[in-house]
């Protein structure tokens, strides 16, 4: 299966307890940048790790997109194995699609608690629909680029160097 398909979930995958499914419970644990122990970062290191910058981190924090973030003695942003994780995530969700509004929204129903499963279901459930016909659109379009590209490959234009369509 390549990542532009999808197949309904097995009869095993809906038995399997939902931890194991959703959330990365099941999951092996992420590597994260020390996994010596040490479990915090600057937000110059966070930048780093992650390729966003230190004025979009204070961002997400400042519209309520991440958890709260620890702050050493003076004051400096200690950001944790946990909020590495949680950035993760907003980076997937950012590829989806997903407005920015429904990531805080999605971010306090997480705060909320285990109450919020079912609209955090239907939000995420939104998406992968949203997902799902943007893939479609994606493959339909990568078939008329394929049949172009056929078309001049056959009337003796010259190839890429290493490819043959």
């Amino acid at each position: 299966m390549t990542v532009m398909q999808s197949t309904p979930a097995t009869t095993e995958e809906r038995a399997a307890p939902a931890a194991a499914r959703v959330g990365g419970c099941g999951a092996p644990p992420r590597r994260h940048p020390r996994p010596d122990g040490q479990d915090r970062y600057t937000i110059s290191e966070v930048a780093a790790f992650t390729g966003l910058s230190a004025h979009t981190l204070r961002w997400y924090e400042r519209i309520g997109l991440m958890p709260h973030i620890d702050r050493s003695h003076t004051g400096q942003r200690r950001y944790s194995n946990r909020d590495l994780d949680w950035l993760d995530l907003v980076g997937k969700l950012r590829l989806t699609g997903m407005p920015v509004a429904d990531m805080v929204r999605y971010a306090e129903l997480v705060r909320e608690g285990e109450s919020t499963y079912g609209e955090r279901y239907e939000l995420l459930a939104a998406t992968r629909r949203n997902v799902l016909a943007r893939i479609t659109e994606l493959q339909d379009t990568l078939a008329v680029l394929d049949q172009k590209i056929g078309f001049y490959a056959d009337a003796g234009c010259p190839r890429e160097a290493g490819n043959t369509r």
